[in-house]
């Protein structure tokens, strides 16, 4: 039997196609809607608003408890967003990752309770992340070891699973998607229990709307560390923590020629991601001093709009196909998901403190991944 031809929704670029699905429609209904169409869907979000990790009942850890477990029974669809402190330039903070993705996760939450289903929110459990080689030694970058930066992802989950949040989505907003995505795997291989894991890198999910295009809201220049894109959301999100009179501009050097490494969202469809070596161009503290590689000095909260919108109604999309595919209470099959026994993992997969139910912190250790 002939496979099925793949369909894809084309635009005026060449370069940047949708894969028919849901998913493709959705991005490529925004990546033709007017500027109204795209404030009204930052408005239905809440884009932009101060931001809400101290603000009562928006977080698991700032939300009485009887009243978070109420909301989990609902959605029990937890966000995990994963920053860092890195050096972006005078004119960012350093906070600017951990500052970005909860802001997203936020308007995220605040939209899921309008429509009666309020997604869960966990406190950033990496504050100070994993971080490329080329970073080190950068003031105001602090750098964690990878295999910490994995532990405490990997009992984060744990912990989140335990409370009966069995539906874990990974945010991340920062360059070491590669520990998250080994905390991912690790998780599953130690523990074999029955869950929904996931990483996402929320600005190469929506890659699309960060290429360069002579749409009038495009960005001029590619996604990459501290330039036009980053600075350009930060000033959509959080324009107090940024003062563009610091700003300034610089370039990196390569040592190859290019088209060999790809830069952040992936424009060009190199070979290599940019994450996948090292010493093939200079290191930041060489190269790049001022702790931006671009142009900031081209950042306008206008072009991070439309990308913005992008991710807010991906992540919503996510969120409700999981919970349409597995309602509340709900996992897949055991037998599907673990080589555990069904039988003997059946308390622990009970609602918390329901008669019956064993806390993971009693589960036997099983397979060759368990350190013994």
């Amino acid at each position: 039997m002939k496979a099925k031809e793949k369909k894809w929704l084309t635009t005026d670029y060449p370069e940047i196609v949708f894969e028919d699905t849901g998913v493709g429609r959705m991005k490529k209904e925004l990546f033709d809607a007017s500027d109204k169409e795209i404030d009204a869907v930052l408005e239905a979000y809440g884009i932009p608003s101060e931001p809400e990790l101290g603000k009562a009942g928006t977080y698991i850890q700032n939300t009485p408890r009887a009243e978070a477990v109420a909301k989990r029974k609902k959605n029990d669809v937890v966000l995990v967003p994963i920053g860092c402190s890195e050096c972006h330039g005078d004119h960012n903070n350093t906070g600017l990752d951990t500052f970005m993705v909860t802001q997203i996760c936020e308007g995220v939450r605040r939209y899921t309770a309008k429509q009666g289903r309020e997604v869960n929110l966990a406190l950033p459990p990496i504050n100070y992340g994993g971080h490329p080689y080329h970073h080190l030694g950068m003031p105001g970058t602090i750098i964690i070891p990878g295999e910490i930066v994995r532990e405490m992802v990997i009992y984060t989950m744990l912990g989140l699973w335990n409370d009966g949040y069995r539906k874990i989505i990974l945010v991340n907003n920062h360059g070491h998607l590669w520990n998250l995505v080994d905390a991912i795997q690790e998780f599953m291989k130690r523990f074999q229990l029955p869950a929904i894991v996931q990483v996402i890198d929320w600005h190469r999910a929506v890659r699309e709307f960060f290429f360069c295009t002579d749409k009038k809201d495009s960005m001029e220049t590619n996604f990459i560390h501290a330039a036009e894109a980053e600075t350009s959301t930060a000033l959509l999100l959080f324009k107090e923590m940024v003062n563009m009179k610091y700003v300034r501009d610089a370039v990196g050097e390569g040592f190859l020629p290019d088209g060999h490494f790809d830069l952040s969202v992936d424009p060009y469809r190199r070979p290599h991601r940019w994450s996948e070596g090292e010493g093939h161009s200079a290191i930041e503290r060489a190269a790049t001093p001022e702790g931006v590689v671009g142009f900031p000095s081209k950042a306008d909260p206008y072009k991070a709009k439309r990308p913005i919108a992008a991710i807010l109604k991906y992540l919503t999309m996510m969120v409700n196909d999981i919970l349409d595919a597995f309602p509340a209470g709900t996992l897949p099959p055991t037998e599907k998901i673990s080589l555990r026994d069904p039988d003997e993992l059946a308390p622990f997969l009970q609602e918390p403190w329901s008669e019956g139910w064993k806390s993971v912190y009693e589960l036997p250790a099983i397979g060759p991944f368990v350190k013994h």
